[in-house]
C-alpha cells in the first residue's frame, strides 16, 4: 500500500475548529463521545433479533415461513453490522475497549467474515486514503467495472451502469468465498496488498466454516425442506444483503461528485487529510433520525470519516456545528436527499464507462 503525505490548506483550520468545537460540545454536555443508552438498546435489540429470527427460522413449517425468517435474519444481520459492528471497530459503541472488541469480534466474524481484516484495512486504508487508488482498499480494480481513470476504458464498461446492479448481487458471496480467501496467499483483487496474521489465518477459515454450518448445514439436517431450499435461501440472503449494502455504502464514494485525487511522484496529495475526506464523501438525508438509527450513521459518512472516534447515536447533535464549521472555512458538505445520491451513482458509472478522463460534477446545493 503506498503511504501518502498531506498537504495543508483550508482545510486543517476546518478540522483544528470542528475538533475543539465538538470537544467543547461534549464537555459543556458532561456526556461521552461512546455509545449511550439508545446504543445500549440497539446491541440487545439487533442482537436479540438474530437470535430470534434464527430459532423461528429453524422451527418453519413450510418452505415459504423457512425464506421469510431466513431473510429477515440476513437483514437484522446487517443491520447489527450497520449500527454495532462499525462503531465497536472504532471503539465507540461502548466505553469499555474490551467490550468493543468482543461486540465487533462477535459480529463481524460470525458472519463468516474475518473482524481483524476488516478493522485494519477499513481504518488504517478507507479512512486514511479514501479513494485514492492503490491506497484504498475500497477502490476497485476490477476490469468488469472501470471506477478509476487509471483502468483502461474497455468496449463494455459503456454499458456498466445498466449491467453494474446484477454484478452487485454477488458483492457479498465474493466477499465471503473470494475476497478474504486470496488473502491468505498474500494477494487481494483490491489495490493494496494484504498481510494476515498467522492466528488470525486460522481465525478466518474457521469461521467461514462454522458460517456454512450454522447457515446451511444445520438447517438442511434439522428442516425437511431439503438442500436445495437451504442453499437457495442461503444466495438470496447474500444477494440481499448486497444490494442494501452497495445501497447504503456505494452512494457515498462512488458519485459523480467526488473526486479521486492522485499522488504526486513524490507520493504527496495537494490537499490536507480533512479535506480529503470531504471531497470523497457524499452525505444523504444527514439529518434523518430514520436514516441515523436505521443505519447506524453510514448516510452521514463525511462526518463519520472526520470524527470516526464519535459513536453514530450523537451525529443528529453534532450536525449542525459540522454544517456551520466547513460553511465558515469554505470547505463544501454535499449533503443531499438518497435520491439525488443513487442518480449521482449511476450517473457516475455511465460517465466512467463512457470517458477516458473524468472530471468531477461541481456541487451546488
Amino acid at each position: 500500500m503506498q503511504r501518502l503525505k498531506f498537504t495543508k490548506d483550508e482545510g486543517s483550520a476546518f478540522y483544528k475548529e470542528l475538533s475543539e468545537k465538538i470537544d467543547s460540545h461534549f464537555a459543556e454536555k458532561g456526556i461521552s463521545k461512546t455509545g449511550n443508552a439508545i446504543m445500549y438498546f440497539k446491541i440487545f435489540l439487533y442482537f436479540g433479533l438474530d437470535i430470534l429470527f434464527y430459532f423461528l427460522m429453524l422451527k418453519s413449517q413450510t418452505p415459504f415461513e423457512f425464506y421469510a425468517y431466513y431473510l429477515l435474519m440476513g437483514l437484522s444481520v446487517l443491520l447489527t453490522a450497520f449500527n454495532i459492528s462499525h462503531d465497536a471497530a472504532h471503539g465507540v459503541a461502548v466505553k469499555s475497549k474490551f467490550w468493543n472488541k468482543v461486540l465487533f469480534s462477535l459480529s463481524f466474524n460470525l458472519q463468516g467474515n474475518n473482524a481483524y481484516v476488516w478493522g485494519k484495512n477499513h481504518n488504517e486504508s478507507h479512512h486514511l486514503y479514501t479513494n485514492v487508488e492503490g491506497s484504498d482498499i475500497d477502490v476497485l480494480n476490477n476490469p468488469l467495472l472501470r471506477m478509476t481513470e487509471t483502468q483502461p476504458v474497455k468496449w463494455f464498461h459503456k454499458y456498466q451502469y445498466i449491467y453494474a446492479p446484477f454484478l452487485y448481487l454477488f458483492y457479498s458471496i465474493n466477499w465471503f468465498f473470494m475476497r478474504e480467501t486470496l488473502m491468505l496467499f498474500n494477494y487481494s483483487s483490491r489495490t493494496i496488498s494484504i498481510h494476515i496474521p498467522k492466528h488470525e489465518v486460522v481465525k478466518l477459515v474457521l469461521f467461514k466454516f462454522l458460517y456454512i454450518g450454522y447457515m446451511i448445514v444445520i438447517p438442511a439436517l434439522l428442516l425437511p425442506f431439503g438442500w436445495g431450499v437451504v442453499i437457495w435461501a442461503f444466495f438470496l440472503n447474500h444477494f440481499m444483503v448486497s444490494l442494501i449494502f452497495i445501497g447504503v455504502l456505494g452512494v457515498s464514494h462512488l458519485s459523480d461528485y467526488v473526486s479521486h485525487p492522485v499522488a504526486d511522484e513524490n507520493q504527496k496529495l495537494d490537499m490536507s487529510w480533512p479535506k480529503l475526506q470531504m471531497c470523497t464523501s457524499v452525505d444523504y438525508n444527514p439529518g434523518s433520525v430514520f436514516f441515523n438509527w436505521t443505519l447506524g450513521g453510514f448516510n452521514a459518512h463525511a462526518l463519520h470519516h472526520l470524527l470516526p472516534n464519535i459513536s453514530h447515536v450523537h451525529y443528529l447533535e453534532i450536525l449542525p456545528i459540522f454544517r456551520e464549521t466547513a460553511k465558515k472555512h469554505g470547505i463544501t458538505y454535499m449533503e443531499m436527499s438518497y435520491g439525488h445520491s443513487l442518480a449521482s451513482h449511476f450517473r457516475f458509472l455511465k460517465k466512467m464507462g463512457a470517458q477516458s478522463h473524468y472530471l468531477p460534477k461541481p456541487y451546488a446545493r
